[in-house]
């Protein structure tokens, strides 16, 4: 998701349309978070959405066939759906099942015995007005707007809200179905429906409708899936990629064609830059995407929402305020990049969600790397450091639907180009990235997962260096003194077990220190009266001079 911006005071505000800063969660929150008994029992296999959208009334009508996988026998299935959306039918091998509403969690009762590695499959009927959103991306729910030739333009964004404000699915991270979903859209026929993976299917109705089918078949989040509506045009293009071509489509207004075909060249270079840095493009079979809609812009696999009015930053603002910024379009590199880390890597728990913000906005900064150089990339993420607020954890409460800090885009992104630092082997931390993604492919994982991989890989214990960032508020502080022939410095402001090794500039000559709580001196070759001291600025640590 991107970043939210206020321009008025030229900040960054970052917010999340459902992500609470509460501390006292309700039964809800914990039937939403949590892998309850009526959720363990069985595996995700595929979704089979049939939709019909009726644009005049702001409401649809639709079904959802969803196939699974028995784990362990159990007779009650949990199926999440958001009021006013309302639940009217459901039904296994033509048998109507009985079910009750607990707010927005349905609890329906299986006629069938569940034998443990059986597939089967539950037919869902439902309808209603789904929730509006009121500043999509950052406010979930329907986007129903109208381009400036009139037409309707119509879209969903669903990442904090859920995928259970507009359609009926196990809404919880950790279950993505292995084998994708079929999406059928019907609208009015005058207009194109666009979703996530290939077009495989349109069909002329008898009424002044189209449907359109997409297919994905590769493993989704739900907030991923989502449907576009418009006045579109298209085109496309092919990438030559590390696992050969790969198909790219482009979904735009008809009266933005020519610029589009010039902006969106930066697909291209995205895709260069990205599958040197963190591996092959993950859904080559899906293709990639973008689709013009009417707000900002979003992740949605094999579908990224564009809305950043053919400018480069960020609606032509550079959020680090070094002029990198404006180097690239903000919304295609950033919610591109959500395709390795969110789509192919994503978070069990919305706690964790700095796996998705956090290495995507660091992305950034690599993607400036690949065409402009390192110095480049560094001066950019170091400038976004302004927009830290250190309010509360990047990492939010578990098992109750909550993400951190809105911190998990930029100071995740400074953290990790601090560990760049350590590494000191641009090849190693390329190799750890690629690793990641071919580890962790088409995978939900914790961020302990994340952390012992990193770990691993540097061959350092950096637990209490995940924990100082992503777990408190406090950034670490180095306290150094000057003498005439010695420094004397120790980490402050750290959780126990905190270890961070630096590098330093002392009388202008790089060493390398490695700080711990209690004081340590560094003697210095030649007396002088006021030596120089300097730490490398692309660490993520504050420092203090004491007397």
């Amino acid at each position: 998701m991107p970043v939210k911006k206020n321009i008025a005071i030229c900040l960054l505000l970052i917010s999340f349309a459902g992500y609470s800063q509460q501390t006292v969660f309700t039964h809800q929150d914990t039937l939403r978070g949590t892998i309850t008994q009526e959720r363990a029992w069985w595996d995700l296999q595929h979704y089979t959405l049939d939709i019909k959208i009726d644009i005049q009334h702001k409401s649809l009508k639709g079904s959802n066939i969803i196939q699974y996988k028995v784990l362990t026998p159990y007779q009650w299935m949990q199926i999440d759906l958001q009021k006013p959306m309302e639940i009217t039918a459901v039904s296994q091998d033509g048998k109507k099942l009985h079910y009750q509403r607990e707010g927005n969690a349905y609890h329906i009762k299986l006629k069938k015995k569940q034998i443990a590695g059986t597939i089967n499959s539950i037919t869902i009927n439902y309808r209603g007005m789904p929730k509006e959103s009121k500043n999509p991306p950052w406010d979930d729910g329907f986007t129903w707007s109208n381009d400036k030739n009139g037409n309707d333009f119509i879209a969903t964004t669903c990442q904090g809200g859920g995928a259970s404000i507009w359609w009926p699915c196990k809404d919880h991270m950790y279950d993505e179905p292995d084998k994708g979903v079929t999406l059928s859209l019907t609208i009015p026929k005058d207009l194109v429906g666009v979703s996530n993976g290939r077009l495989i299917h349109t069909r002329e109705n008898t009424d002044p409708t189209k449907t359109f089918t997409w297919q994905v078949v590769n493993p989704i989040n739900n907030y991923g899936v989502n449907i576009n509506i418009g006045d579109y045009v298209h085109f496309s293009s092919t990438y030559q990629g590390e696992k050969g071509p790969l198909d790219c489509d482009y979904y735009v207004l008809s009266y933005n064609l020519k610029k589009a075909k010039e902006q969106f060249k930066q697909a291209d270079k995205m895709l260069k830059a990205f599958e040197y840095w963190f591996g092959p493009y993950p859904f080559y079979e899906d293709s990639y995407k973008l689709v013009e809609v009417p707000y900002l812009g979003m992740e949605h696999q094999s579908s990224v929402t564009y809305g950043n009015g053919y400018k480069n930053g960020y609606l032509g603002f550079d959020l680090s305020g070094s002029g990198w910024g404006l180097k690239f379009d903000f919304i295609i590199i950033h919610e591109s990049g959500h395709e390795w880390f969110a789509n192919n890597i994503t978070d069990k728990d919305i706690a964790d969600m700095w796996i998705h913000e956090g290495f995507t906005a660091y992305a950034e900064s690599l993607y400036l790397d690949y065409y402009f150089g390192t110095k480049a990339a560094s001066e950019y993420i170091i400038g976004t450091r302004k927009t830290i607020h250190n309010d509360r954890p990047i990492i939010g409460h578990y098992n109750v639907n909550n993400a951190g800090s809105g911190d998990m885009y930029y100071k995740a992104a400074n953290m990790l180009h601090t560990l760049r630092q350590v590494v000191n082997d641009d090849d190693k931390w390329r190799s750890l990235l690629r690793g990641l993604n071919k580890t962790f492919y088409h995978q939900t994982v914790s961020s302990q997962q994340i952390e012992n991989y990193v770990s691993t890989q540097m061959g350092i214990n950096l637990q209490p260096f995940f924990n100082q960032y992503l777990r408190t508020v406090k950034i670490p502080l180095l306290e150094y003194s000057i003498k005439d022939n010695y420094v004397e410095y120790r980490w402050a402001n750290t959780v126990s077990g905190f270890q961070l090794p630096i590098k330093v500039s002392i009388n202008k000559k790089i060493q390398w220190l490695r700080p711990s709580a209690s004081w340590k001196k560094l003697s210095l070759e030649n007396s002088i009266n006021i030596p120089s001291f300097k730490v490398d600025e692309n660490w993520y640590i504050h420092t203090k001079k004491m007397n």
